[in-house]
């Protein structure tokens, strides 16, 4: 019925019930009733809708305002959707590749195979949910333009970038960085704003679990001392020494490499996409691909801050008085030790951003995927707690697998500033740990590093979100 309906639709005639609901979405829309539609009512609209694409209403507004008054009246607004329901319609058919009036799990796959996206069939479904208002998994003409109508996308390869998008969620202190981003938005500038989104939710987050995080430090190096009374005692001990401050020690230049850390790995994932792309710009990659550019860029972004990455360590490990600051630090550091002590550490460091990486992406897409299969029939959305459960788990789950490589990495940053100790590589480091504190000193410092993980990922998730919004990003 619904494909027979669509059918009678294509010679663009609007019938009293397409008058009627067009009348009706123009009054929703029309906040102050004054009989025109303008950019920020459509803007509440769609945001109303879940429709927060940075650059929807311009495009609505730019195309069906005929008499450039910056407003759309019924005639203007009722063009627009004739117009778009044809294009929907056009959409529609090509998905529907059996004429049997509805759209499948399979047709969605096929369709974004044939351009050059490839999904599984879990995703596909998820897509599938997404249009699916009462439960039924049947995605008709109706339910296809009810839930497109006032999106402004005008062909299958738009479609396919917003549910390529659609798919991904950032989330917590390591952003993942988007598989792709149109020219559009990059002209627009939307890939800067979300990574300014996400330096600002990182600062807040490391700034606000900072004392946790200098406490792992501190554990990690001088974790096995006898002194240690336990992690109340080391806290208290820290502030004895240098005052509630102290417990900030390092988190300056933990912040200020948020920024360059971002924008390179970005740069980064761009460049060796395209290389493996052959040097051609259409295609998308697998995901295997994907996770193998996402550890490169994460390689490359390290090599080139890694300094910062020391510097951090031995600000945060430092006494009271030691350094004036980061740049005295650089500079004491560079005298004595050489310009090598600022890469000490750099090969477990570097070894660690794989199992992570990989642990945390596969265990939180699992997680996320088996609630929305068990409890989300009508949606795609799991909501805020779920997502930020999935995160808080795979992110431990990853920090299980890459910790070792993680402490050995730390003390290997501080060897020159722990007395009496010897200058190990990275295999001296294990042994010399393994043999003198047991398989458990590998873990030194996880439990404040456990502690921090559920505020950290809260803290960053809220002000990325309001970033985002702030800064006009779409979510997508």
């Amino acid at each position: 019925m619904g494909f027979t309906r669509a059918r009678c639709q294509d010679n663009g005639a609007a019938d009293p019930e397409h008058e009627k609901r067009w009348a009706e979405l123009f009054e929703q829309l029309d906040l102050n009733n004054d009989g025109r539609i303008d950019v920020g009512e459509l803007r509440a609209g769609l945001a109303a809708r879940g429709i927060l694409r940075s650059d929807a209403e311009e495009q609505i507004v730019r195309v069906s305002d005929t008499n450039h008054d910056g407003q759309l009246d019924f005639e203007e607004f009722t063009q627009y959707l004739r117009a778009h329901e044809k294009e929907l319609l056009l959409m529609f058919r090509s998905l529907d590749r059996n004429d049997d009036g509805q759209i499948d799990v399979g047709e969605i796959q096929q369709s974004l195979h044939n351009l050059g996206v490839d999904i599984s069939k879990d995703q596909a479904s998820r897509i599938l949910q997404s249009m699916d208002n009462d439960g039924t998994m049947a995605i008709n003409w109706n339910k296809w333009r009810d839930h497109f109508l006032l999106n402004p996308l005008h062909s299958m390869e738009d479609v396919a970038h917003f549910w390529k998008h659609s798919l991904m969620l950032d989330i917590g202190e390591h952003l993942t960085v988007p598989d792709d981003f149109s020219e559009q938005e990059k002209r627009l500038g939307v890939v800067w704003r979300q990574l300014a989104a996400g330096a600002m939710a990182g600062a807040v987050s490391r700034t606000g679990t900072a004392p946790l995080d200098r406490l792992k430090v501190f554990l990690q190096v001088h974790g096995s001392s006898p002194r240690r009374m336990g992690l109340w005692n080391d806290l208290l001990g820290m502030v004895r020494e240098g005052g509630v401050r102290s417990l900030w020690r390092g988190n300056g230049i933990n912040v200020l490499k948020i920024a360059p850390e971002s924008a390179i790995k970005f740069m980064a994932y761009e460049q060796i996409k395209w290389l493996m792309k052959g040097g051609k710009d259409g295609g998308s990659l697998r995901v295997h691909e994907r996770f193998v550019a996402g550890s490169l860029a994460g390689a490359t972004a390290q090599t080139i801050i890694y300094p910062m990455e020391v510097l951090k360590t031995r600000l945060t490990l430092r006494k009271t008085g030691q350094y004036s600051g980061m740049v005295d630090c650089g500079k004491q550091l560079l005298r004595r030790e050489g310009v090598r002590a600022f890469y000490r550490g750099y090969v477990p460091n570097t070894l660690g951003i794989i199992p992570y990486a990989g642990i945390d992406l596969a265990v939180y897409e699992t997680l996320k995927n088996a609630w929305l299969q068990t409890y989300c029939v009508g949606t795609a959305d799991p909501g805020v707690l779920v997502l930020l459960g999935c995160g808080t788990v795979s992110s431990t789950c990853g920090q299980l697998a890459s910790y070792p490589l993680a402490l050995i990495r730390t003390r290997m940053q501080a060897q020159a500033v722990v007395e009496g100790k010897p200058q190990l590589t990275m295999l001296g480091q294990f042994k010399h740990i393994v043999s003198s504190e047991g398989v458990s000193g590998l873990y030194r410092g996880i439990a404040p590093n456990f502690l921090k993980v559920i505020p950290a990922v809260s803290i960053s998730y809220v002000v990325y979100e309001h970033m985002k919004k702030v800064l006009g990003v779409a979510r997508r």
